[in-house]
């Protein structure tokens, strides 16, 4: 058994049938495919059972609404392939996407974590693709910042070698929760790789946690990114650590405008460059963090906030 496949399942009898079949029908047929039945009160579990008694690869676990983490974790436990890999049940795969995958990792037995395209927001005006380059990287800074992995930090659009999960699980009662798992994992790889081959369909749920994340939500999301901000200081210099830092300063910026709370980033100050691959918005905005100060650049961006609600 080399892969286990698992998808968390919890209200999504619209798109549930799409989504498992998309990995029956993949030209890859050695793997497992865990359905986790979170307590979903439609006949998502029905479902499942139907199609499990059906193929002798597919396993249901049926338990009590624990989330989406815990659904996540319940998979784990069970697994038996030497690789994991998880899947929205609102999403899918394209087909031929998992036999070119594999192929990539039985060639490369020291990959730890394979990552591959992904088409977001499918079916929306904010649809893009998320393309990658064949690359290794064998340091975990590195990986986050050059690829800019905390710009897709997700869960799902990668194959992990199962062994990772071995002192790691999902955060259970935190949202966000791809964040801070994604850099426990990377704790544990020695080499992260990036492929061209296989395309995973994120398809936008209006009801999904990014499209209703309230300031209290998006300020779970501020916090693991600070955590793993800790790490870098020793690397302030990094050209990428200053992108990274705009983004979790919008966060910090957002988290203030929706809660009132008091920014909690630590700061850190980068010169101004015009040429940055940085954008020039966020280049203005550390530059008026190292005029202004952390509390005032979040008072002045929930003011110019109000007023475009006025206009």
């Amino acid at each position: 058994m080399k892969l286990s496949i698992i998808i968390p399942v919890y209200l999504v009898e619209d798109t549930l049938d799409r989504c498992i079949k998309s990995v029956l029908r993949q030209s890859l047929t050695e793997y497992e495919l865990i359905l986790v039945d979170d307590g979903s009160p439609d006949g998502c579990g029905r479902l499942c059972d139907e199609i499990a008694s059906g193929d002798q690869r597919v396993t249901v676990i049926h338990q009590k609404n624990g989330g989406l983490s815990d659904a996540r974790n319940a998979g784990i436990a069970i697994a038996r392939g030497d690789y994991v890999t998880f899947i929205d049940s609102d999403d899918y795969l394209e087909a031929g996407t998992l036999e070119p995958l594999m192929r990539i990792l039985a060639a490369h037995p020291e990959y730890d974590i394979l990552e591959y395209p992904a088409f977001l927001f499918y079916g929306t005006k904010k649809q893009r693709m998320l393309r990658f380059h064949p690359q290794e990287y064998g340091d975990r800074h590195d990986y986050w910042l050059k690829c800019r992995a905390y710009e897709h930090a997700y869960a799902w659009n990668k194959i992990y070698r199962k062994t990772l999960f071995d002192n790691v699980r999902y955060p259970v009662g935190i949202l966000f929760e791809d964040v801070p798992t994604l850099w426990l994992l990377l704790r544990e790889t020695h080499i992260i790789a990036t492929t061209d081959k296989g395309r995973y369909y994120y398809c936008a749920n209006g009801k999904g946690i990014t499209s209703t994340a309230d300031g209290h939500t998006l300020n779970m999301l501020l916090q693991s990114h600070i955590s793993i901000l800790r790490d870098f200081e020793s690397r302030e210099r990094d050209v990428g650590l200053k992108s990274y830092y705009a983004d979790i300063l919008n966060i910090q910026m957002d988290v203030c405008r929706m809660t009132g709370d008091e920014p909690t980033i630590p700061v850190m100050k980068f010169p101004f460059n015009l040429h940055s691959t940085t954008s020039l918005i966020s280049e203005t905005k550390l530059l008026l963090l190292n005029i202004l100060g952390i509390k005032k650049l979040c008072k002045i961006n929930i003011s110019l906030n109000k007023l475009r609600h006025r206009w």
